[in-house]
């Protein structure tokens, strides 16, 4: 049995995407080593059929925590926000396990390297968009002369899903982990301690982000160990990156210009790619010029 694994989650909606994914993972000769498995979330027989014939396992995906039904209202694709704390019940027998997001396909490597390696000693690997090609990353909206109220991602959500005023306060200013990839040994302590902050968040916020802001909870506030790798292990900010000609391959906009590791379509301001594969996007290029290219995954 391979050691590590990498899992990911979708509807017959995600098809595409979630395919795309595994087909940017089986390119790379590492991937012989890595068990890759996918939760069902609404896929079509047919899907799964094509699928099957890429992956290791494939299995139903379940609501692991019980939420009412007026909060998911057909959205069966919202399990994403309950299973991923729940992967080692689903897969079990893996030393790793590692998540990435259906709408994200893997451009090097190094960073699947990166998250497998920082997971180490019971510790959590992550990325934060608390990056200098980001810019900003909180948020003041500013009340009389020199005085603002800070208003914080963390905070919010903290709020918004029934946590106390001082968890709020204690993660607020903290970098955002962005949970659409991470990896967990399977010995970590997190999981339970994520899973009991899920549950709080499910009972009084909303479905979607809460498995975000329960995990920011279990590392900010609970004092977990972590890892926290570069943005470029994780990318979002899909209009800041380069693209470098020589190498052919993405890279962050500043010097070093490293290659981008994963690039993820979340957020809405990449909803036209994540919708269509063939959109066409402009980009800089690291000799000044620009240049239109199709940003998903096409084999």
């Amino acid at each position: 049995m391979k050691k590590n694994v990498i899992i990911s989650l979708a509807d017959a909606n995600y098809f595409d995407l979630l395919d795309e994914l595994v087909n940017s993972i089986k390119r790379f000769n590492e991937s012989e080593n890595t068990a890759i498995c996918i939760l069902d979330a609404g896929l079509e027989e047919s899907q799964k059929i094509a699928l099957s014939n890429k992956v290791d396992e494939i299995k139903k995906a379940d609501w692991d925590i019980e939420v009412p039904a007026f909060k998911v209202k057909g959205k069966e694709w919202l399990k994403s926000q309950v299973s991923r704390a729940f992967l080692k019940n689903y897969f079990p027998g893996y030393s790793k396990y590692m998540w990435i997001d259906a709408d994200a396909w893997v451009n090097s490597w190094e960073a699947i390297d990166l998250y497998f390696k920082g997971c180490e000693n019971n510790k959590l690997s992550i990325a934060t968009s608390a990056d200098r090609a980001y810019g900003r990353v909180l948020r003041a909206e500013w009340v009389f002369r020199s005085f603002a109220r800070i208003k914080s991602q963390n905070y919010k959500h903290a709020k918004s899903s029934g946590f106390s005023e001082k968890i709020a306060r204690e993660v607020a200013l903290k970098p955002h982990l962005n949970i659409g990839v991470f990896a967990l040994e399977a010995n970590a302590t997190h999981w339970e301690v994520w899973q009991s902050n899920l549950k709080k968040a499910l009972s009084s916020g909303k479905i979607w982000g809460s498995e975000q802001i329960a995990m920011n909870i279990t590392i900010y506030s609970n004092n977990l160990p972590v890892e926290i790798l570069p943005a470029y292990c994780n990318w979002t900010l899909i209009d800041g990156m380069k693209y470098d000609n020589e190498r052919k391959t993405f890279v962050e906009p500043y010097l070093p210009n490293h290659e981008i590791g994963i690039l993820h379509f979340a957020g809405k301001n990449n909803d036209q790619i994540r919708n269509d594969k063939n959109f066409i996007s402009k980009i800089k290029t690291l000799d000044g010029d620009v240049i239109e290219k199709k940003l998903r995954f096409l084999k």
